[in-house]
């Protein structure tokens, strides 16, 4: 049959996110993130949070990308700003989803699935905007291949944590 075996749907049932944070700049982080969530009104759903700040960066890369025309020239400053601003709305609206979460009692692994396949999708937003950076249009193979590699290095780590059950 297709579809989920019993103990796969048991495993689901029993799941329970975690997380380790390693990240130097995470305590500082950490410190921002808590202050923002308080700003947060208790009726704005999670996953708002997540499809906002994929939102944001999407728009935010795509005017690189017209800006940089597809990645072959140099892009006027304020397109650099916005889009470090949008990646910058987007980890923190990202990062705060989960805080709202657990605020308002509805975490589900359907949550954590839209999360994270919301952060795939950045990833692509994110790898064409280093795109830019570099002008990789200018060979629109090294531009696809850094993309695929970033899909991948993403991909492993979550099929890294299935594997070893560590997340």
């Amino acid at each position: 049959m297709y579809g989920l075996k019993e103990s796969q749907l048991l495993n689901l049932k029993k799941h329970k996110y975690s997380t380790v944070n390693i990240s130097l700049l995470d305590p500082l982080f950490q410190i921002w993130w808590n202050t923002v969530i308080h700003y947060v009104p208790l009726w704005v759903a999670p996953n708002l949070l997540t499809i906002v700040g994929l939102i944001v960066n999407a728009l935010t890369s795509l005017i690189l990308v017209f800006e940089t025309n597809c990645a072959t020239t140099e892009a006027p400053g304020y397109a650099w700003y916005l889009c470090a601003l949008g990646l910058f709305i987007y980890q923190t609206l990202d990062a705060i989803d989960g805080k709202q979460a657990r605020r308002t009692n509805t975490t589900s692994s359907l949550g954590e699935l839209f999360d994270h396949g919301c952060d795939s999708i950045t990833t692509i937003f994110i790898s064409i905007s280093a795109g830019c950076c570099f002008r990789l249009g200018k060979e629109p193979e090294l531009l696809f291949f850094q993309c695929v590699f970033c899909c991948l290095l993403f991909y492993s780590t979550h099929w890294d944590a299935y594997i070893t059950s560590i997340n």
